[in-house]
């Protein structure tokens, strides 16, 4: 199990590009079972978890061919099962995303409960909850929901709390029903809005995506399409990041600032001059960044995907700030690793209280999830002496090429054999 090397100290400079969203891609590969037809998309990132649902796809019988440069060919036309199996399903949560699709293109679906990271229960009581609104039959049987119907009907939906892959599910599954679906209370995030493009494109009727309020009016088939798939803004936000925490200068291009402005805010907050393009965001930070207080909150509130990377970057800086996580009841396992570190932090039910030192030492340290692993490179980013980050598979899922994007910015670090587990 490979790990990451990491000697701290080096001022980072330069120009990186975003990669396509990975939590965009996701769901707009499962809408891909809602037509015959074939679909062509770009700016897909090479990750981990791509490949994952890709080889669940192909499970199902999609044809599915990566053309190289971040583009996807993929046809449904000969879906051969409504199955998602377990040892496919274990590793990624988001494979919840085929559910909806293939329920209403195939009638059934047999999908295992959903694993990934161990950062809280995100149950899947919403997606069921919704799809029997439509007039489906749920019921979870040996691990795996299983949903039945004719075809689905309309309905409205007003979700208890606001979930994205619950919003995505509901959506794609109204496409192919017949009449008018509402969805109230429904998630904000740009991620839902491109997937929401992707679905226009395929001839489907789809308003207020962005809003709380999505309304989706059936159509009896969909047609193929090309998309192509919007920056991930949470990889965006992670570089400028790196680029405060190490006191450096760094501009991400092929983003889209507008989905960052509570990141852009907070690092203006904690020192750093922020410029932005119509397509780059450049941070300069020419000194200690200052502590900031962080609240997570769905779209457009701060993204709990950037927590842990505040996390480090309070770990280093001028003052006390806190932490409040109120998405994921289980999201602070990467600040008892920072501690290995040096980092002084005090954790209190949902909130983390972080005190900045002067510096973090380097020491062998273990990701938990994904965003921790990112917070964890990050620190070692600034750790004097050689930190290693074990058990990086989780940052493999999420940050395409990430090791490559940190040298080019001046870094020292490298993919390295990690213990054997």
């Amino acid at each position: 199990m490979d790990k990451f090397q990491i000697s701290g100290g080096r001022r980072l400079e330069g120009e990186v590009r975003a990669s396509g969203a990975k939590n965009a891609a996701l769901p707009i590969l499962a809408a891909g079972l809602l037509t015959d037809r074939p679909l062509c998309l770009r700016n897909v990132p090479e990750l981990h978890d791509i490949r994952t649902m890709l080889k669940l796809l192909g499970r199902m019988g999609v044809s599915a061919t990566e053309a190289g440069g971040g583009e996807v060919r993929m046809d449904a036309g000969a879906l051969t099962e409504a199955v998602a199996p377990y040892e496919l399903v274990k590793t990624m949560r988001a494979s919840i995303l085929v559910l909806g699709p293939l329920l209403a293109r195939h009638g059934e679906a047999r999908v295992s409960l959903p694993g990934g990271c161990a950062i809280g229960a995100r149950p899947v009581n919403l997606h069921m909850s919704g799809l029997e609104a439509m007039g489906a039959s749920v019921s979870i049987e040996g691990g795996y929901i299983h949903a039945t119907a004719g075809r689905l009907r309309g309905a409205r939906i007003v979700q208890d709390t606001v979930t994205v892959t619950g919003t995505e599910n509901l959506m794609m599954a109204a496409t192919l029903a017949k009449g008018r679906t509402v969805i109230e209370n429904a998630a904000r995030e740009p991620e839902v809005v491109d997937l929401a493009a992707c679905l226009a494109a395929m001839g489907a009727k789809v308003s207020g995506a962005g809003t709380d309020t999505i309304i989706v009016e059936g159509r009896e088939r969909l047609d193929g399409c090309e998309h192509r798939v919007l920056p991930d803004r949470i990889e965006t936000g992670t570089f400028l990041v790196a680029g405060a925490i190490t006191r450096g200068r760094v501009r991400v291009t092929g983003a889209e600032p507008a989905h960052l402005d509570a990141v852009i805010a907070k690092l203006r907050e904690a020192g750093a001059r922020v410029a932005v393009g119509p397509d780059w965001i450049e941070v300069d930070m020419p000194r200690r960044p200052d502590a900031v207080d962080i609240r997570t909150a769905p779209h457009p509130g701060f993204p709990t995907d950037m927590q842990a990377q505040f996390a480090a970057l309070n770990a280093v800086a001028d003052g006390v700030g806190t932490i409040v996580e109120t998405i994921f009841e289980n999201r602070f396992m990467h600040m008892l690793e920072l501690r290995r570190l040096g980092a002084d932090v005090r954790i209190e039910g949902h909130t983390a209280v972080v005190h900045g030192v002067p510096r973090l030492s380097g020491a062998p340290v273990m990701a938990t999830d994904l965003r921790a692993s990112a917070s964890l490179v990050l620190a070692g980013l600034v750790a004097e002496g050689t930190t290693d980050v074990q058990r990086i598979y989780h940052i493999d899922r999420g940050y395409e090429h990430i090791e490559a994007k940190l040298l080019g910015l001046g870094a020292d670090i490298r993919r390295a054999p990690g213990p054997a587990t």
